[in-house]
């Protein structure tokens, strides 16, 4: 199979589908429109569809002409709340917006099924393809587990593989990733504070949560950077902050929220009880209650390391050498695709899509209202995916 002709030879189509996706994007685990978009694509290829109960998810199984094991692929669909400016004149209006390229996912795993099926003859197993909404802090992967993706041939996946797009950092095709962990785990502290009211002018016959707050806000960096391993770091990055209401009013409450990222189960256990506990000691020196609860939102994504190694080869093998670099530290964002990756070997591969001209230290980043990518990368990653499965079920 010469995948990457083929590919190439889809890429207007591609195009065409990102960018239709593009200007409609949908939030959240309900995305009608970009299932229905998902679908069209799909339509009239040799797959077994279904589509999701508690979420608009899509899983297309293909069957080879030929028992064998399965292999799942995965992209997710699902776009941010932030306001589109990037002036494209397929730019979404609807203060929604593909930011962080999953529109280009949804794309090249749809790229993907095309290619697998025009070869169906020649596939001894099977390939699940798992169009995932929710993943931008929805659990829309956990979501699609519960409700049997991984079961959707009747036996697991012996792999799982995901790509993600950059639309900085890293040139245009350029594939980058590591084994062991990849991404941080995600998670999240709500912090209240109570104390007293009163009059500004006369604190001491209140009890103000504000300095408490505020004292818990720097002690939490203390603990980050005093408690842990320099070589197994954690994040602690305080997001909201609300209190008061006038200059001379001592408000009731204080009340802030962070979030917390970790690179390993230990320190995770560790941050869970840790961070509350910060948080009571500094509210009982100053008298004051506190409510802090620490709420986890997805692990650590771990890639098999042998997996890890198996899609750095396919790289190299389908693209050349030089489009391959090993990413030599984890990066603290999230992903969901962690759930898959607990429950089976698998990998998740990064891929260049700077745009055409932008320096890639510079260019606007993923989740950015002015994040652009640079759509020839849509074949390559068709390709990348189609490959993986191929050479992964020969391999079996």
């Amino acid at each position: 199979m010469n995948l990457l002709d083929d590919a190439n030879a889809l890429a207007d189509d591609l195009t065409q589908l990102r960018r239709r996706l593009h200007a409609v994007p949908e939030v959240g685990l309900d995305l009608p429109r970009t299932q229905e978009t998902v679908l069209a694509a799909l339509e009239g290829l040799p797959l077994d569809v279904t589509t999701g109960a508690s979420l608009t998810s899509v899983t297309a199984v293909l069957r080879g002409a030929t028992p064998g094991p399965t292999v799942l692929l995965r992209g997710d669909m699902d776009a941010l709340p932030v306001a589109e400016r990037t002036g494209l004149p397929f730019a979404a209006d609807n203060g929604r917006m593909h930011a962080c390229g999953h529109d280009l996912h949804t794309t090249m795993l749809a790229g993907a099924a095309r290619l697998l099926s025009a070869h169906r003859d020649r596939l001894a197993g099977n390939v699940v393809f798992m169009f995932q909404p929710g993943e931008e802090g929805y659990d829309g992967a956990g979501r699609m587990l519960a409700e049997g993706v991984l079961d959707a041939t009747g036996e697991r996946p012996v792999a799982a593989y995901a790509l993600h797009v950059m639309s900085h950092t890293y040139p245009t095709g350029v594939f980058t990733g590591r084994g062991g962990p990849l991404l941080a785990s995600s998670n999240v502290l709500k912090v209240t504070v109570r104390g007293a009211g009163g009059h500004g002018s006369l604190p001491h016959r209140a009890k103000d949560p504000i300095p408490a707050a505020c004292e818990m806000v720097t002690a939490l960096q203390t603990y980050a950077t005093r408690a842990f391993d320099i070589f197994d770091p954690v994040v602690i990055t305080v997001g909201t902050f609300q209190a008061g209401t006038a200059t001379n009013i001592i408000p009731d409450t204080a009340t802030f929220s962070a979030t917390v990222r970790s690179f390993s189960a230990a320190s995770l256990a560790k941050l869970r009880e840790g961070t509350v506990a910060v948080c009571q000691g500094v509210a009982a020196a100053h008298g004051l209650e506190v409510t802090a609860e620490f709420s986890e939102q997805y692990p650590v994504t771990v890639n098999d390391g042998a997996e890890a190694v198996f899609a750095a080869d396919t790289v190299r093998e389908t693209f050349g050498e030089e489009r391959y670099t090993r990413l030599e530290n984890p990066i603290p964002g999230a992903e969901d695709f962690s759930r898959v990756v607990d429950e089976i070997p698998g990998a998740m591969v990064f891929l260049g899509a700077t745009p055409v001209g932008a320096d890639p230290e510079s260019a606007p980043a993923n989740h950015s209202p002015l994040a652009t990518f640079d759509e020839s990368v849509l074949p390559a990653g068709s390709a990348l995916y189609a490959q993986l499965a191929t050479r992964r079920l020969a391999a079996a």
